[in-house]
C-alpha cells in the first residue's frame, strides 16, 4: 500500500489500539526508573542495534515506535544521530523534543531550528524531511496525541510546567 509509509518511514497513529505488550513497555519506560535506564544506557544505543538490525531491533522492543533523526549540527554543522519516538499526523511525522522532562530543550531541536533539512532513518528506510515547529493550538493537540502513544510525555509536561514549553515538531518530506 503507497500511503502507509512517508518517505518510507512507517505511518504510526498514536490513537491505534495496541497490543498488551506494547502499553506494558510504554508504562515501564514512563516510571523514573525506566526513564533513567532509557536515558543513560538504551537512548545511546539504538542508533547503532537499528543500523546493524537493518530498524528491525530497538531497545523499546517494538513497544514504542522509534525513528533515528539524523541532524546537522547547530554549531558544529556534523552530522548527529538521535534515536526518538514519534508518530504521525497527515503527512507529518511528528517529534516531541521533551528531552526527558529536563529544564532545556535537546539538541536535536536546536539543531533542527539552525537547519531544518534533516533525515528520518529506520534501518536502511527513509529519506529526507523538513521542519517546523507547530503552535497554538495544533501544538496543544499534538502534544495530547503523543501523550496518548506514550504516558510519560504527561511526567514531562509536569516537570516543565513553569519552567518551559515543551516543543512539539512537524517534519514533512522533502520536495
Amino acid at each position: 500500500m503507497p500511503n502507509d509509509t512517508l518517505n518510507g518511514i512507517p505511518r504510526v497513529d498514536p490513537r491505534g489500539s495496541s497490543a498488551r505488550w506494547k502499553r506494558v513497555v510504554a508504562s515501564i519506560a514512563a516510571t523514573k526508573r525506566g526513564t533513567a535506564i532509557h536515558r543513560a544506557i538504551a537512548a545511546r544505543l539504538d542508533a547503532p542495534i537499528m543500523r546493524a538490525t537493518r530498524g528491525h531491533l530497538n531497545s523499546a522492543f517494538g513497544g514504542l515506535p522509534i525513528v533515528v533523526l539524523i541532524s546537522t549540527g547547530a554549531r558544529s554543522g556534523q552530522p548527529r544521530e538521535t534515536p526518538l519516538t514519534y508518530f504521525t499526523d497527515g503527512d507529518d511525522v511528528i517529534l516531541v523534543a521533551s528531552n526527558y522532562g529536563g529544564a532545556r530543550h535537546p539538541a536535536w531541536y536546536h539543531n533542527l531550528m539552525a537547519h531544518p533539512e534533516c533525515e528520518l532513518r529506520i534501518g536502511k528506510r527513509g529519506g529526507r524531511f523538513v521542519a517546523r515547529e507547530a503552535s497554538g493550538a495544533d501544538r496543544d493537540r499534538l502534544y495530547a496525541l503523543a501523550i496518548e502513544l506514550y504516558p510519560g510525555y504527561a511526567n514531562y509536561a509536569a516537570q516543565t510546567d513553569g519552567v518551559r514549553t515543551i516543543r512539539v515538531l512537524r517534519l514533512t518530506p522533502a520536495g
